[in-house]
């Protein structure tokens, strides 16, 4: 991998040692006048490399976790090496694609983030701990967290929040691009028309009922919950607010923020400058 971007440019490698050090390294490196910024990581380390990017500088995603949504779901292989070809062609003929990025109570967050559900399911995930190699265990573990989660609500959820503007809902999706997520190859169009170029986008369902568990899942997960009676949807917004009845997690990339009651999203449009 290193060899393919090493034919195009030449390259200062930095390796994290600790939770939120690439947002120190990317910052440093613009500090001492790098022009371009390559992070070769999981969505984590995207996060991180994104709230460390103060200046407009391009940004490479490459593939390094187990799912690395937001490279694939910008058109990367998920192949490492396949993947830094790509960039370092892109490199060369100076091919890049402006991005909108999403805050959520001022951190940035790439392609999703979310209040309870999904937030929950991070936290168990996490639980699981490391491999040998750093790497949290992989989409088939997070889709296991999220039916363990609904198993301990016994597949019956009532509203928990209020989405400012819209209504109640049992727990929200906001995005900032689709798919939300990977299961193996599949996509997960959680938030269908959520698009990189826009605002973000939310999924909010109101409440979850033991009788229609299984139908309610299959329509969120393939993205046809827009339209439903028992689902807020909002599109190209600017600005979503959330206030939960009491403490719920929050995530934004997949990583937990911790619990809040309170969380402000916000687009920040066209901001990011990435090689594709």
């Amino acid at each position: 991998m290193q060899a393919e971007l090493e034919r195009v440019v030449e390259l200062d490698v930095a390796l994290t040692e600790r939770p939120r050090h690439a947002t120190e390294l990317v910052t440093a490196a613009l500090d001492a006048g790098h022009e371009a910024i390559l992070v070769f990581s999981g969505d984590g380390g995207f996060n991180e490399a994104l709230n460390g990017l103060a200046k407009d500088v391009p940004i490479g995603f490459l593939p390094g976790g187990g799912t690395s949504v937001l490279s694939r779901a910008l058109g990367m292989p998920h192949d490492a090496v396949a993947a830094a070809r790509k960039v370092g062609d892109s490199i060369v003929q100076k091919r890049t694609r402006r991005i909108t990025v999403g805050r959520v109570n001022g951190r940035r967050f790439a392609f999703g983030a979310g209040v309870g559900l999904d937030a929950e399911a991070v936290r168990r995930v996490d639980r699981l701990g490391r491999n040998d190699e750093g790497k949290r265990p992989g989409d088939l573990a997070f889709a296991r967290a999220v039916i363990t989660e609904l198993a301990t609500h016994t597949g019956h959820m009532e509203p928990a929040l209020t989405v400012q503007g819209f209504g109640r809902a049992a727990f929200a999706f906001v995005a900032n691009g689709s798919p939300y997520t990977y299961l193996k190859r599949l996509p997960l169009p959680i938030v269908p028309d959520a698009h990189f170029e826009l605002g973000l986008d939310l999924v909010a369902p109101i409440r979850v009922r033991r009788r229609s568990l299984v139908p309610f899942a299959l329509s969120i997960l393939s993205g046809h919950s827009r339209g439903r009676r028992n689902t807020l949807y909002g599109h190209d917004l600017d600005r979503v607010e959330i206030v939960t009845d009491a403490p719920m997690p929050l995530q934004a990339d997949g990583e937990d923020l911790g619990d809040v009651e309170e969380a402000v999203f916000e687009a920040e449009r066209g901001a990011v400058s990435v090689y594709v």
